[in-house]
């Protein structure tokens, strides 16, 4: 088995780190402290804190675009559309199974040679699942998945800015 080596470079060590003080000026913060400047106190000499604005964090964010209308819109079309789908794919299979239990000489009763009523309606059941799944993929990429993208994108944007601040 070939190992792999850690590669050594730019790319290893260029690698930002997200510092959340880089954006804030404070007297020592390498360390070592600033002239003329004494320790717990800001640059005009007086004693007190830097007044910071209150960041809402990663779970509030998520609360705020879970009752957003944007979002309630695209989860609106996700229920419209799989809700009755698998009402319909469920009735459908166990109409098939009760068919199968209840009335054996209904599935018996030969379609073309070979073929009865069963083998096809177990066939449909396969073609049923394909159609289905395209339907699916059909309706996301037509009415959901262009605004779950820009609540994606709003969402990392909103937790980005908590993040750095």
């Amino acid at each position: 088995m070939e190992q792999v080596e850690k590669q050594e470079g730019r790319g290893a060590s260029a690698v930002p780190i997200d510092d959340p003080w880089d954006d804030v000026p404070a007297p020592g913060r390498d360390g070592r402290a600033q002239p003329g400047v004494a320790a717990g106190t800001t640059g005009g000499g007086r004693t007190g804190t830097v007044p910071r604005q209150r960041v809402p964090s990663a779970a509030e964010i998520y609360l705020e675009v879970q009752r957003s209308p944007a979002f309630q819109e695209v989860r609106g079309r996700y229920r419209r559309f799989v809700f009755p789908a698998t009402f319909a794919f469920l009735v459908w299979y166990l109409a098939y199974v009760v068919a199968a239990t209840a009335a054996p000489g209904l599935m018996a009763r030969p379609v073309a040679g070979a073929v009865n009523v069963a083998m096809v309606a177990g066939l449909g059941q396969f073609l049923t699942t394909f159609l289905l799944t395209w339907a699916y993929a059909r309706h996301a990429r037509l009415r959901r998945d262009r605004a779950a993208l820009e609540l994606r994108w709003d969402t990392q944007e909103m937790t980005r800015g908590a993040v750095q601040r």
